[in-house]
């Protein structure tokens, strides 16, 4: 085989074998993200709780000063009865007092409802944090072997990339500059295996003369349709 067409082989299995680090590294970060996600939707339905439960405090605390108020309303009604005079006044206080009375119970019924309110939030915020604490506790354990995955995709691709390097202080600079140019376009598949007669880049099939070069792989021949850079792996037996 042509040495350029070796080198230009092998300079594109480096850079196919560094495009493939960046996605492995990402899907590890992505496995990541769904527990961060999952613990950053929690966090935020503690805070929702946590509102409500402010709410709910506020509410209650209206509703003391309110019963309050009306307590004193129902202790004015009954000093006045040493100063009622006659019949009209006196059903005139029993009404106000019963209706201070029922006000009072409505109120005191209120704030039960709040405790009750207040008690289910508390039961659910328990319950929320337990789930977060879990969860948090499950992102560490990943978190530790995302790191210890990306670190050795990382040490994988320097030891390509320092290959790759290599290679390119030997190969010819028009030959890389004529492998970039094809590359600018055709991305990872600018060098590409023909199988079956056929570009496996374009899958379009090559006449038999140009078959024959790359066969005979003595120089660097392209597919007639695409462009790319063609080979036939010694191995192989094309029919």
């Amino acid at each position: 085989m042509n040495k350029y067409l070796e080198q230009i082989i092998e300079l594109s299995d480096y850079d196919k074998e560094i495009g493939v680090f960046e996605p492995k590294i990402e899907e590890q970060k992505a496995k990541l993200e769904v527990f961060l996600s999952s613990a950053n939707e929690l966090k935020s339905k503690i805070e929702e709780i946590n509102t409500q439960m402010e709410a709910i405090k506020t509410k209650k605390s209206k509703a003391n000063i309110h019963l309050g108020e009306l307590k004193d309303k129902l202790d004015d009604a009954a000093k006045k009865y040493s100063e009622v005079n006659n019949e009209k006044e006196l059903k005139a206080l029993q009404i106000q007092e019963e209706v201070a009375k029922d006000q009072i119970a409505f109120a005191n019924e209120e704030l039960n409802r709040f405790d009750k309110s207040f008690e289910i939030k508390e039961e659910e915020l328990k319950e929320v944090q337990e789930h977060l604490d879990k969860e948090e506790e499950d992102i560490k354990e990943i978190q530790i072997a995302v790191d210890e995955k990306i670190e050795e995709l990382n040490k994988q691709r320097h030891e390509v990339d320092i290959q790759r390097a290599k290679l390119l202080e030997v190969i010819d600079g028009k030959i890389l500059t004529f492998y970039q140019k094809i590359k600018r376009w055709a991305g990872q598949s600018a060098v590409v295996e023909v199988k079956k007669q056929a570009c496996y880049g374009c899958y379009m099939k090559i006449n038999d003369k140009i078959f024959l070069e790359v066969k005979k792989a003595e120089e660097i021949a392209t597919c007639p349709h695409c462009g790319r850079i063609l080979y036939v792996k010694a191995e192989s037996e094309e029919k």
